[in-house]
């Protein structure tokens, strides 16, 4: 059976592993969660989900069925982002905080979103780069950057909504 689109999950700090998981039980895609091995991110898996290609839930001839996988790295800088790019095949998304990443993902032919919902772009994703790398020389010199806002329900509706959009295209 050719690739189907695979969901991965930063999952290191991620607050939308449940609506990620949600949103791919709709669409019959199966989830990779990969974090580093202090998580337990077995919790974010329903006793219910089916834990491999094998058990897949709602295969057909588009799609290649949803089940889960948990991806457990080893602690240590990047380790769950240089095991996300390793698997990744073009058409697959990736939820992630790590901007990063989503250029590694872009440049793979994949898609990213955050997980406030914004889905990133190759068009602007150098622009963002260029924004973290002045920020961290501010803060690198004892300045000070604005943090992110506090997490909403509305970050958390866009997300699902988003995510789902690009599950189903």
């Amino acid at each position: 059976m050719a690739h189907s689109r695979t969901l991965y999950i930063d999952a290191d700090a991620c607050p939308v592993t449940r609506e990620a998981l949600a949103c791919a039980r709709r669409a019959r895609v199966p989830v990779v969660i990969v974090g580093n091995t202090t998580q337990n991110l077995e919790r974010h898996v329903r006793r219910d989900d089916p834990r491999g290609p094998e058990r897949a839930r709602g295969r057909d001839a588009k799609h290649g069925g949803f089940w889960v996988d948990v991806l457990d790295v080893s602690i240590g800088a990047d380790s769950a982002d240089f095991a996300i790019v390793e698997r990744l095949q073009p058409d697959d998304v990736v939820v992630t905080q790590d901007i990063g990443l989503a250029s590694m993902v872009l440049g793979r032919g994949a898609a990213a979103i955050g997980v406030r919902g914004r889905v990133y772009s190759r068009a602007t994703i150098d622009m963002d780069l260029f924004i973290r790398h002045e920020e961290k020389k501010v803060r690198r010199t004892g300045g000070r950057t604005r943090g992110p806002a506090a997490f909403t329900n509305e970050d958390r509706e866009r997300f699902a909504r988003n995510l789902s959009a690009l599950l189903d295209g």
